[in-house]
């Protein structure tokens, strides 16, 4: 199966004009978060401003306020972000092209299918204006993944090894991938949401950490985000380990043998499925299955890196989630 050199090149080179269009896309939020005003005086503002005439300027009428500088910068940044999102996507799509397979033969395209589904699932859940402080902390490790998957990570492209050419490559590999961007977004969300525990609305203190929290949601906003996104990752992931047990008897003549990937898989599932009982448990819904999705998301990095690149197995080969 021959490459195609000139397509693998584009798509390296989508993305890493990703990654900058990304980091810049962090810089411009970064900007509205430092410019953003906080609540407080956000209260006070149509107080401030004349509903009729100016009242140093008899018979003049008042000047409409300009929008605020965070709003503009917030504006710019997801435009801005649309432009990332479509190098990432196109990094994707040319990869599979230039290889002439579905791209999701090795880790590093693991990884960047992953880290786009994160991106795409933060733009349904977060397109809110209210939301927009989160990105913040969701392109932060979008950029370390993405570093890492296009350095680290990096393979060449080339065919995948025969065991890898299956119909199931596709099936399997992307519900997984996509289960695992679904997760990302719920692991920032709790983390935040336990963060906002300690900096409670209307109770921030006044240094550096309460104003960090002053800008995001409110905790039970923000617990609902992780709860919701939780509702989409798990079948999806739960669906992906199904299918590769189904995928692992067609190839090794076994449904399920206790491989270090599987069982890692098999943990987080399974604390997924207990973070999911204990949010709708009473006297749980609090800190605790907060903790137990934050283990989830751990278990999740720990299947993908230390696995994958520490611990040998049926997997090891590839790469492969």
């Amino acid at each position: 199966m021959e490459i195609d050199e000139t397509l693998a090149g584009y798509s390296d080179l989508a993305f890493k004009s990703a990654i900058v269009v990304y980091a810049l896309v962090l810089v411009l939020l970064l900007v509205q978060y430092a410019s953003a005003r906080t609540r407080q005086v956000a209260a006070r503002e149509p107080a401030l401003v004349g509903a009729g005439n100016d009242p140093a300027l008899p018979g003049k009428i008042a000047a409409p306020p300009q929008r605020p500088l965070a709003d503009r910068f917030g504006n710019m940044a997801f435009s801005v972000l649309v432009v990332a999102v479509a190098l990432h996507l196109a990094s994707i799509v040319l990869r599979g092209f230039a290889t002439n397979r579905f791209p999701l033969g090795n880790m590093y395209e693991f990884v960047t299918m992953a880290t786009a589904a994160a991106v795409l699932v933060g733009m349904v859940f977060l397109r809110e204006q209210r939301y927009r402080s989160m990105w913040v902390f969701l392109l932060v490790p979008v950029l370390v993944l993405m570093f890492l998957g296009g350095t680290v990570l990096y393979a060449d492209a080339a065919p995948v090894v025969p065991a890898l050419r299956s119909f199931w490559l596709p099936i399997h590999v992307t519900i997984v991938s996509i289960g695992s961007g679904v997760f990302l977004v719920s692991g920032i969300a709790s983390l935040l949401f336990l963060y906002r525990l300690r900096q409670p609305e209307g109770g921030e203190t006044d240094n550096l950490l309460g104003a960090v929290a002053r800008r995001l949601p409110d905790a039970r906003t923000l617990d609902r985000i992780a709860y919701r996104t939780t509702i989409i990752g798990f079948p999806l992931f739960g669906a992906g380990v199904i299918l590769g047990a189904i995928w692992a008897e067609a190839a090794w003549g076994r449904f399920w043998g206790w491989d270090p990937k599987e069982t890692c898989s098999f943990i987080a599932w399974v604390l997924y499925a207990a973070y999911l009982h204990a949010r709708a448990t009473s006297g749980w819904r609090d800190t605790r299955a907060a903790w137990i999705n934050i283990a989830g998301f751990v278990a999740m990095l720990f299947n993908l890196f230390i696995i994958n690149l520490v611990i040998s197995g049926l997997h090891s080969y590839a790469g492969l989630t």
